[in-house]
């Protein structure tokens, strides 16, 4: 099985929903729009990660399409979010603006996963946030640099962006997520985490550190540029 490709769909089945995603056996066919939006999203977010803007920009508007023809706009908030999840796990902080138009018909669970995103999360809402993120949200103010239990690569990095987000991230979270960028081949949060790995060598004087580090970004770009 594709690790790659396992990591996102558990990402959009913890963010989008199951209903939308995964019938069981027993129930009715899957709507065609149901499966058409989920596999947009797959690509959506794989080709963020990639560094493959067009594709993603692209397949985000055919996910878009599909779950607006439902006139539910907690199923569209979703797929914002899982979109601006990638952007938090590629260190891109900004307002998660597709999402905020949605904000007044989202689920309690979307808006609390909304402010983990963005680094202001209430105590309270923790458990209202997917199973994978929890933990680390419950850890974070004591035990910044834990990651323990997180298993999902995508869900990882999330984390890692939130502690990075909130000034909370150690050179242990930092390396855990160029780890994991690398293993699952996800060239924009790869050179992201590269990119804190060398600012921070620098900033401390270590000159061989950064020159390795250096190194590994050069040989990540050498072959072609991140698609913009």
């Amino acid at each position: 099985m594709n690790i790659r490709h396992t990591s996102l769909r558990t990402a959009i089945l913890l963010v989008v929903g199951a209903p939308l995603l995964y019938g069981c056996s027993s129930a009715p066919p899957i709507p065609d729009w149901q499966l058409e939006a989920k596999g947009a999203m797959d690509r959506s977010v794989a080709a963020y990660l990639e560094g493959n803007t067009r594709i993603e920009r692209a397949e985000l508007a055919r996910a878009r399409a599909q779950l607006s023809r439902t006139g539910r706009a907690d199923l569209v908030a979703g797929a914002e979010l899982l979109h601006c999840a990638a952007h938090v796990a590629s260190l891109v902080f900004e307002p998660c603006a597709g999402y905020e138009a949605l904000k007044p018909d989202a689920t309690e669970a979307q808006r609390a996963y909304a402010n983990y995103l963005r680094g202001q999360l209430a105590p309270a809402q923790i458990a209202l946030l997917p199973t994978t993120q929890q933990g680390a949200a419950a850890r974070s103010a004591a035990d910044p640099s834990a990651l323990q239990g997180i298993e999902d690569p995508m869900s990882l990095l999330v984390a890692a962006g939130v502690l990075l987000q909130t000034g909370k991230a150690n050179p242990a979270t930092i390396a855990q997520a160029v780890d994991t960028a690398s293993s699952q081949g996800w060239r924009r949060p790869l050179l992201a985490w590269l990119g804190v790995q060398l600012q921070r060598a620098s900033q401390a004087g270590q000159t061989a550190e950064a020159e390795r580090v250096q190194r590994r970004i050069q040989l990540v770009t050498s072959e072609t540029a991140v698609p913009k």
